[in-house]
């Protein structure tokens, strides 16, 4: 509900809440019925907040508005439809920015294929002092995607889903490699 809805009416008419001494005066209740006039859509606006903030229910205009809070970049060549859907995946993943699982479902939401990570990272229990460290001491990312064509895909943008999805400090690198 954005912009001017022709006799669009006030849930809250400011007229009908003014002592009854201005109520009765024509004046007064013309200029009021003018200011629901302004502040109609405003009230209609709200009281739709909700469907703005869904991706299923927003308008398409809004998408990119709702991908931004999200930290999302939406390709405005995309149909609205598959924009929705990143933006619910956006939603999704948000809780799993900077691992290498919400590495992987996000260039997987973005190119529809499952990359395969190698990272430096890990992680492990021992009971002993001596026990070697888990991973590599240089941290590091290789996201990998298999495609169809190596020499048709933008390897370009790839480089900025990850880059836009992984931790700041770790370095990354991506390749592509024909699809078996």
């Amino acid at each position: 509900m954005r912009g001017l809805v022709p006799e669009l009416r006030s849930p809250h008419p400011i007229g009908q809440t003014l002592p009854l001494l201005f109520q009765e005066d024509l004046f007064a209740q013309d200029l009021c019925a003018g200011l629901d006039a302004v502040l109609a859509p405003i009230f209609a606006t709200l009281d739709s907040l909700p469907a703005y903030l869904d991706p299923a229910t927003a308008p398409d205009d809004m998408l990119g508005w709702l991908a931004g809070w999200l930290g999302l970049a939406l390709d405005v060549q995309q149909a609205p439809q598959r924009q929705r859907q990143l933006v619910r995946a956006g939603m999704e993943l948000l809780s799993w920015r900077g691992t290498a699982r919400g590495i992987s479902q996000a260039v997987e939401a973005i190119f529809q294929i499952r990359p395969v990570i190698n990272e430096s990272g890990g992680s492990s229990f021992a009971v002993g002092s001596n026990s070697p460290l888990p991973g590599t001491s240089r941290p590091f990312f290789l996201v990998r995607l298999p495609v169809p064509d190596p020499a048709a895909f933008d390897l370009r943008r790839l480089d900025a889903v990850v880059a836009s999805v992984k931790p700041a400090h770790i370095p990354h690198r991506v390749e592509v490699f024909t699809r078996q």
